[in-house]
C-alpha cells in the first residue's frame, strides 16, 4: 500500500482529488477526559468558568471548520455538518465525546471528525485543569467512514 500524501520522489503533497467523484460523506470520531469523580461532578454545572460542555461543544465545532489550518496537507472542505454529543460517564469516570462531520464532496471528513473530539477534550481539560491537572485525553479514534471510492469503515468490523 502507498501514502497517497506522498509523491513518487516521496516529497509531501497535497493528494489530488479534482478528477474523484463528489459524494456524500459523513465521519464519527470519539473521545474521551478521564477525571475524579468529584472533577466530573464540576463539569456537569459547578465549574467557575461556567458551561464547560457546551464551550467544548462549540469548540469542537470550530475544530472541525479550521482543520484545514491545523493539519497541513487537508483540504478545505464545505462541511455540511458538525455536531458533537458530550456524554457524562462515571464509569471512566469522565466525558464520552463523539463527533460526526458530514460534506458531500470529493475527499472525507476523517480530519475533521477527529478535530473535533481533539479540540472538545481539550477544551474539557483547560476549563478544568484548575481542579485536576491529573486528567487523561484518552482513546481518539475514527469509529465509522461512509462515501467516497473507499466506501464504508467501521472501527473493529
Amino acid at each position: 500500500m502507498s501514502l497517497t500524501h506522498f509523491d513518487a520522489a516521496g516529497q509531501a503533497h497535497m493528494v489530488d482529488v479534482s478528477d474523484k467523484e463528489s459524494t456524500a460523506r459523513e465521519a464519527v470520531a470519539e473521545g474521551c477526559v478521564v477525571m475524579a469523580p468529584e472533577t466530573l461532578a464540576l463539569a456537569q454545572g459547578g465549574a467557575k468558568k461556567g458551561d464547560v460542555m457546551g464551550v467544548a461543544r462549540l469548540a469542537g465545532i470550530m475544530g472541525a471548520k479550521r482543520t484545514a489550518d491545523l493539519i497541513p496537507l487537508c483540504h478545505p472542505l464545505p462541511i455540511t455538518k458538525v455536531a458533537l454529543d458530550l456524554t457524562p460517564d462515571a464509569s471512566l469516570p469522565g466525558i464520552r465525546v463523539t463527533a460526526t462531520v458530514r460534506t458531500a464532496g470529493q475527499t472525507g471528513v476523517e480530519m475533521e471528525a477527529l478535530t473535533a473530539v481533539s479540540v472538545a477534550c481539550l477544551t474539557i481539560y483547560d476549563m478544568l485543569k484548575a481542579a485536576e491537572k491529573g486528567m487523561r485525553i484518552e482513546n481518539i479514534r475514527l469509529l465509522r467512514k461512509s462515501g467516497g471510492k473507499s466506501g464504508t469503515y467501521e472501527a473493529g468490523a
